[in-house]
């Protein structure tokens, strides 16, 4: 009987496949199985520069938009109050505003500094006239009180005047006589400084009292001297009225001496000053 067995087919790759046919060199036999094997290897790569090129490729396929993509925003930056002017130094027109703004704020410090200032001085040159005004109403009533004069005795009657004669006098008669009881008050004419008291012969006890001007008032016949130096006050009382030294009974004889010469008429001296003996 014949035999239907088909020869087995050999091991290996299905029939349908075919091996990719390498011609082999004439006269060689099969290659050894290491040269096999290393005809299917990858060519050996140097450690480390293999991911650089890779990465390098990435980009450059990637390209810019790719990486912003793949990178987080970059967080707006946080301006500091510090870096404030800065800002606005940047600016011109806010750099002219702060200046022309500081030129102001200079000015009126300045307009106010000056106020203040003026109103000070014109307080103080307010305070200074008012102090003269009062230093000249005191000298004003120094002078007044200075001038200021009064008759020698309240209750009197005149009983000789200046030049007359008479058989007691040895000369013309150079004072004017207010004839009084003795004991009556004898007062300064005017304020003044006595500069002698004391006897003085026929005039008895006397006062001289000289006044600022250097008028010199002679005070004669007195029962008795209460002021005898020192300033006197007009109207302060200085003696008493008497009948001392040459003399018919009590009675004030008083004399005017300008600069302390020559005796003039009391009665007129005395009216010249507003005084009407």
């Amino acid at each position: 009987m014949a035999s239907t067995h088909t020869p087995a087919q050999p091991a290996g790759p299905a029939a349908g496949t075919q091996l990719l046919d390498h011609p082999r060199p004439a006269g060689d036999e099969f290659p050894a199985p290491e040269a096999e094997a290393n005809r299917h290897r990858m060519p050996r790569q140097t450690r480390g520069a293999s991911p650089l090129l890779g990465v390098t490729a990435v980009a450059a396929t990637l390209g810019a938009t790719g990486f912003a993509s793949a990178t987080p925003a970059a967080a707006p930056a946080v301006e500091s109050p510090d870096e404030a002017p800065v800002a606005l130094a940047a600016d011109p027109g806010l750099a002219l505003a702060a200046r022309i703004q500081q030129q102001a704020d200079g000015q009126r410090t300045a307009a106010e500094e000056s106020a203040r200032v003026q109103a000070a001085q014109e307080a103080q040159a307010k305070a200074a006239a008012k102090e003269a005004e009062a230093k000249k109403a005191a000298d004003d009533a120094e002078k007044a009180k200075a001038a200021a004069l009064t008759l020698p005795v309240r209750d009197y009657n005149l009983s000789a005047h200046y030049g007359q004669s008479a058989r007691y006098w040895a000369h013309l008669h150079t004072g004017l006589d207010f004839a009084a009881g003795t004991g009556t008050a004898v007062f300064a004419v005017g304020q003044g400084t006595i500069t002698s008291a004391g006897w003085s012969g026929a005039y008895g006890y006397r006062i001289v009292e000289t006044l600022p001007d250097g008028t010199e008032i002679w005070y004669c016949h007195l029962s008795s001297i209460i002021k005898g130096s020192g300033t006197v006050t007009s109207g302060q009382q200085i003696g008493k009225v008497g009948a001392t030294g040459n003399v018919t009974g009590p009675h004030l004889h008083l004399e005017v001496r300008p600069g302390g010469g020559a005796p003039v008429d009391p009665e007129t001296w005395l009216q010249q000053r507003g005084l009407n003996p």
